[in-house]
């Protein structure tokens, strides 16, 4: 039996594409390529950030060295969770993304360079509107709540116990223009982060219209009889038994008949069973054809069919099936074998006062019986 998946967002490690039965090895694969991914972007974020860096050096805001130990401290930092990843340690983690630790450590480093370069401190400041979009991009709402307050806080702290001042770096043109620069990246990279949210989501959104559909097939074949595609014995009883109580509760008419392909053991017998289960086929297609919509009609076993027909009374019932079993006379048989004939008997019932499936259909058995022992290819009432 094919195993079905299903997909879901699995908020425990923000893992957009968790895959409910997914086979141990593809997820491990599908999740260290999506850490890959991650890790890339992170890994560009902090050139963006030495960039910047370079144009306040250029300005003469701050020294070489304080771009190199960013660069030294960046490196180090996202080696480190590479190697963690590549490593396939993290895939037995809760939050095998890391996104936790990741996030605690690009902080703290952030509020050290805060610290160390309150001059420039409105690149270290940016940094912290990426992440907390990013957190809820990914993080469950109390999390992200949590984790947000938590940098704040961290911020907070840095500027009021070391007493550093917030400032714009304006004093010349360039650094004027390099704060200018600074806003334009962190805007840039909130829409990446955002545009890769949106394209996550709609994502997600066909994969749930798509198994929604394919949830709807799984229930319509479960439903259906695979050869003839009339319901199966399950449901059309289920449907029967639901016809029996709203009788009950309702008074209002129905009626069932029990219709049986006459000879149809001679048909496969003499034309074999491809084309005895092709007659079967064309028989329902035939039925369905000329029912009602609210009519239910399903296979009960072999070759004999069960048609439910609400709101029909004992008479009315007896002339539709009467008028199928003519249909089914007139049908040219021969276009699927030379020589074959196909006719239909068929025993009828109405729903009686205080009645059950089992009694109804015992009913409508005696009276396909008694339409066979009467020759054949004709309609008997119970």
């Amino acid at each position: 039996m094919t195993a079905t998946f299903a997909s879901f967002y699995d908020a425990a490690n923000g893992d957009f594409e968790a895959v409910d039965g997914e086979p141990l090895p593809l997820q491990r694969a599908r999740r260290l390529r999506r850490r890959r991914q991650t890790l890339a972007t992170a890994a560009a974020s902090h050139l963006i950030n030495i960039g910047l860096l370079a144009m306040f050096v250029a300005a003469g805001t701050i020294s070489i060295a304080l771009v190199a130990a960013y660069a030294v401290c960046a490196t180090c930092k996202v080696a480190i969770f590479v190697a963690a990843s590549e490593s396939g340690r993290t895939d037995d983690w809760q939050d095998h993304f890391v996104a936790g630790p990741y996030t605690a450590a690009t902080c703290a480093m952030m509020l050290a360079f805060i610290y160390a370069a309150p001059a420039v401190a409105v690149v270290f400041l940016c940094a912290f509107f990426l992440i907390a979009n990013v957190i809820a991009f990914r993080a469950p709402p109390l999390r992200g709540a949590l984790a947000c307050a938590l940098m704040t806080a961290g911020v907070v702290a840095v500027y009021t116990l070391a007493e550093l001042p917030i400032t714009l770096p304006a004093a010349s043109m360039l650094e004027r223009a390099s704060t200018l620069m600074v806003f334009a990246a962190t805007l840039g990279r909130i829409m990446f982060i955002n545009m890769f949210a949106t394209r996550i989501r709609d994502s997600l959104y066909r994969r749930s219209a798509a198994l929604e559909t394919a949830y709807k097939r799984i229930e319509e074949l479960a439903e259906a009889d695979e050869l003839t595609g009339a319901l199966n014995r399950r449901s059309i009883m289920k449907l029967l038994d639901d016809e029996v109580v709203d009788y009950r509760l309702t008074a209002k008419s129905c009626t069932v008949a029990l219709i049986d392909l006459d000879n149809f053991k001679q048909v496969n017998d003499r034309f074999g069973h491809l084309t005895g289960d092709e007659v079967l086929r064309t028989f329902a297609i035939s039925i369905f054809a000329n029912i009602r919509a609210t009519d239910k009609f399903g296979r009960f076993g072999g070759e004999e069919f069960l048609l439910v027909l609400p709101d029909t009374d004992h008479d009315r019932g007896t002339r539709m099936l009467d008028r199928l079993r003519a249909i089914v006379e007139d049908l040219d048989w021969s276009a699927l074998s030379d020589g074959m004939t196909v006719t239909i008997s068929a025993g009828v019932a109405a729903l009686r006062p205080n009645e059950t499936c089992e009694s109804v259909l015992a009913r409508a058995d005696l009276a396909l019986y008694a339409a066979k022992n009467r020759g054949r290819n004709r309609i008997a009432v119970a």
